[in-house]
């Protein structure tokens, strides 16, 4: 395939053989990250929950960035356990604007603490984030054919936004939201051509 056939196809096929976006190619860890978890399903309270940071902690940043130090965050935010984070106080805000190992941003790390708590919140009223999330789900998924094809928003992804922050959650506009529902299976955006492509078994 020529560079040009590339840059219109959107995918780049790697040394083991399989088609994939460009911005998969650009290390391991972003690869193994690809070919493994982007766009599997995520069902569970927890899972939800630490995507939900995640993607706010990635915003105006790279997500390379975000999963290198992905490790560091479960440490700090007690594995992304709701009630445990939702329980943290100032001295847990204090140890982590300390912490180098993570992205220090005062906005990011309140609003992850006061989602938890609004994540602990939802049960009361008998559902749950992943419920809630999932609840989302539109009727059909993109079919990108090039990057320029893949949404940022969906109806789905402002509806969302909007129902979470009703409910106390912030730092989840409708763009990180709709990266949130690609990440965890609810969108598959995979470019077509893309060895990943409808492997989700959600679509």
């Amino acid at each position: 395939m020529s560079d040009d056939e590339t840059s219109a196809a959107g995918v780049i096929t790697g040394a083991d053989g399989r088609a994939r976006p460009v911005w998969a190619e650009q290390s391991d860890l972003l690869r193994e990250y690809y070919d493994t978890e982007w766009g599997m399903p995520v069902r569970d309270e927890r899972g939800v929950f630490e995507r939900l940071s995640l993607e706010a902690f990635q915003s105006g940043l790279s997500w390379a960035i975000v999963l290198r130090k992905r490790p560091a965050f479960r440490d700090a935010f007690a594995a992304f356990d709701p009630d445990a984070v939702a329980a943290f106080g100032d001295a847990d805000v204090a140890r982590l604007l300390d912490d180098a190992s993570i992205i220090r941003n005062r906005a990011k790390i309140l609003a992850t603490i006061d989602n938890a708590r609004a994540t602990v919140a939802l049960r009361d009223d008998g559902t749950d984030l992943a419920e809630l999330v999932w609840g989302h789900r539109p009727a059909e998924t993109p079919a990108p054919l090039t990057p320029a094809d893949v949404p940022s928003t969906s109806d789905e992804s402002i509806a969302l936004s909007k129902e979470l922050k009703r409910r106390g959650f912030r730092w989840v506009g409708p763009t990180t939201m709709f990266a949130l529902m690609e990440a965890i299976g609810i969108v598959d955006t995979h470019l077509v051509g893309s060895h990943r492509r409808g492997s989700s078994g959600v679509w």
